[in-house]
């Protein structure tokens, strides 16, 4: 009876995707404001090329930076160092299972989390409970259920086998949504992709008829239905795109095409607008996928637009990937002493002019010794490159000669020589 109830609310919208409720959960929006919303899926969604660049962009950029494993130096100072030795280190930076180097495993994980709003991996735990390897599973295969005594499941049907999971054993990466299941951003885009589909076919179809426009066909005197039946058979080719080079008309007929029609005229608008529209949807800046409409080009005020995506769009999602590796991957005992970060250093570091200005500065005040800078730019260290040095060039006023505490010394003195 529950279950009844429940699939009334939802199909009269009582429940949407961010509605919180027993059984299984639904990422996709149940509330459809367009009426005719066709659903392409993954695979005809990345035909479209703004999709693909979007998820290319973004699965690329994040699988390609490091992720390193820190371990919490004892006291209060909150200073960490670079866990190379522990397991957590290989896992994560290394090699996260037997079949995927770290930059597969993670471009999987962030293109279902951009379709989809979910990402998940099994978690396979070694006999202390720490967990030795993280195997993807496909967000379209898995589905996540509510028990009623408030535990989550997964559920992940393979080669029509269905195995359940319990949470300690999924890393599930979510996107906004009702807190258990992300909300699926390809369905909420379906009307968006679809406008750029309907677009794409139209100029494939325009194409494919050697770009001929529709028209009349003039003739002097009636015809039987037999004679018109036959008329289109002979001079389709005049607006099909036939091969012939050449068409011959016969007893006075005329072709007349038709001007163009205004959805062909605003074709090129509407698919200008379909990249704007699809990039907005992954928060992307649209000239980042090569949206050549814009004026932005690269080289002018691209430091900035970089700095911006990484703040905006980078920054969140790898905050909660980071928080979900703590909570489902680390053990307890690691959480207190380890902590995983994703290193952006890679993507904003500047020109080599702007890096050496910044590390002179940093360097010339104390806040980095030379071999840190040395670090950063994979130098090797140097001999004494480990002292923090600052500028001595300024000085007090007092201290300066002809100050009044510190006065010139007279001609007299100056010419004095030793007794």
């Amino acid at each position: 009876m529950a279950t009844i109830f429940q699939s009334l609310r939802r199909w009269f919208g009582a429940i949407g995707s961010t509605g919180q409720q027993d059984g299984t959960q639904y990422g996709e929006p149940f509330t459809r404001v367009y009426d005719s919303n066709k659903d392409y899926g993954i695979d005809g969604a990345l035909q479209v090329s703004a999709v693909w660049s979007c998820v290319e962009l973004l699965t690329d950029n994040i699988a390609s930076l490091p992720l390193f494993v820190y371990e919490r130096e004892p006291g209060a100072d909150g200073h960490k160092a670079l866990a190379r030795d522990s397991t957590l280190w290989t896992l994560l930076h290394d090699n996260p299972n037997r079949r995927h180097t770290p930059v597969e495993f993670w471009q999987f994980m962030t293109m279902n989390y951009l379709l989809r709003g979910n990402a998940y991996a099994r978690l396979v735990r070694g006999a202390d409970g720490e967990v030795i390897e993280m195997l993807p599973l496909a967000s379209d295969q898995v589905e996540v259920k509510v028990l009623s005594d408030g535990s989550i499941i997964y559920e992940y049907n393979y080669d029509g086998v269905v195995t359940i999971y319990d949470a300690r054993s999924i890393l599930h990466w979510r996107d906004k949504g009702n807190g258990i299941i992300g909300m699926s951003r390809l369905d909420f885009m379906r009307s968006s992709v679809g406008v750029a589909i309907a677009a794409q076919n139209h100029t494939e179809s325009s194409y494919r008829k050697s770009g001929k426009r529709p028209g009349v066909l003039l003739i002097d005197k009636l015809l039987t239905k037999e004679q018109r039946e036959k008329i289109r058979e002979n001079y389709a080719g005049l607006v099909e795109g036939a091969n012939d080079d050449l068409l011959v008309l016969e007893a006075g007929a005329k072709f007349e095409p038709l001007s163009l029609p205004p959805a062909d005229m605003q074709l090129l608008d509407t698919r200008r607008f379909a990249v704007e529209d699809i990039a907005r949807w992954f928060g992307v800046p649209s000239v980042m996928i090569n949206d050549t409409a814009k004026t932005t080009t690269w080289g002018t005020g691209i430091e900035q637009l970089i700095e911006g995506f990484c703040k905006f769009r980078l920054r969140p999602m790898l905050e909660s990937l980071e928080q979900a590796i703590d909570r489902r991957v680390f053990t307890p005992r690691q959480r207190e002493r380890y902590v995983a970060e994703f290193s952006l250093d890679a993507i904003l570091r500047g020109s080599f002019k702007d890096r050496l200005s910044a590390a002179s500065t940093a360097v010339q005040n104390g806040l980095m010794t030379r071999n840190e800078w040395r670090q950063m730019e994979n130098l090797p260290p140097m001999d004494g490159g480990d002292l923090l040095t600052v500028q001595l060039a300024l000085a007090p006023l007092d201290k300066l000669p002809g100050s009044p505490g510190n006065p010139l010394p007279t001609t007299g003195q100056q010419n004095a020589g030793p007794n």
